[in-house]
């Protein structure tokens, strides 16, 4: 499949907007006081922490939140493992003729190779999911600590694997202004999704695939995770993967 794979070229684009953006705030506050100057920098502030915030906000570098195509293909990513669910749904992908991407926590997979290996030799995709997935705080993460996440999660898969990721997925989709330069110096190009049912803290089956069923069309990128507390992540993708049959939609990933 021909995806466009774009890893930022210019990282801190978004500091001259952001400078540019509070001068002209501060000279509005000293032209016209408060009523306006207020207004305006509570603006350029929300505009800010929407490109944190928002999954599929490019603010601070690209993201790939569909796939370029009309045919009815999906492509399928599972964040979060490897997990005891693993072997599971790769049993499951493996009876579907269906390929996925695992977007893989590093320390995670350090701890499970053997199940890394297994994905990999099965077909599928590895994507870098950070070095320890800190989901209260990715958000927050300085350029130091940002990268260490980045490049830590690099070097582990690849050790592991002996081929280095391409894709990358941010902590619940959240990509500060520091995520951009160690992608670029990666070459890994940061993936969003188009379909999401809350499968990491939803396990009520039928409406987790209400959700995803809605954002189902052609090139929709699909939102899955393992290993969730509430146990129900095979069973949501073994439903999943047997309404998408019924709808003669593929499961493939890009580069394949």
């Amino acid at each position: 499949m021909d995806v466009p794979h774009r890893p930022p070229r210019r990282p801190h684009a978004w500091l001259p907007l952001l400078l540019l953006s509070q001068l002209a705030v501060a000279w509005a506050w000293w032209r016209w006081g408060w009523p306006l100057g207020l207004p305006l920098m509570l603006a350029t502030h929300a505009l800010a922490w929407w490109g944190v915030l928002a999954p599929n906000a490019a603010l601070y570098g690209p993201v790939l939140s569909r796939l370029p195509t009309r045919e009815p293909v999906v492509w399928l990513t599972i964040d979060d493992g490897p997990s005891d669910d693993t072997l599971a749904i790769l049993d499951l992908l493996d009876a579907h003729a269906a390929q996925a991407t695992f977007f893989l926590v590093g320390d995670r997979a350090q701890a499970r190779p053997d199940l890394v290996r297994e994905i990999a030799r099965r077909g599928h995709g590895i994507g870098n999911h950070s070095r320890t997935h800190p989901q209260a705080w990715f958000w927050a993460l300085g350029p130091r600590r940002m990268r260490a996440q980045i490049e830590g999660c690099q070097r582990q898969l690849q050790a592991i694997t002996g081929a280095a990721p391409r894709w990358f997925r941010a902590v619940v989709g959240h990509a500060n202004p520091f995520v951009s330069a160690p992608l670029r110096d990666l070459d890994l190009a940061r993936t969003g999704w188009s379909a999401r049912g809350f499968d990491a803290v939803d396990g009520d089956v039928p409406r987790v695939l209400s959700k995803l069923e809605r954002d189902l069309a052609p090139g929709a990128i699909v939102l899955l995770h393992e290993g969730a507390a509430h146990g129900r992540n095979v069973e949501i993708i073994a439903k999943l993967l047997q309404r998408l049959d019924a709808l003669g939609c593929r499961a493939r990933i890009p580069d394949r």
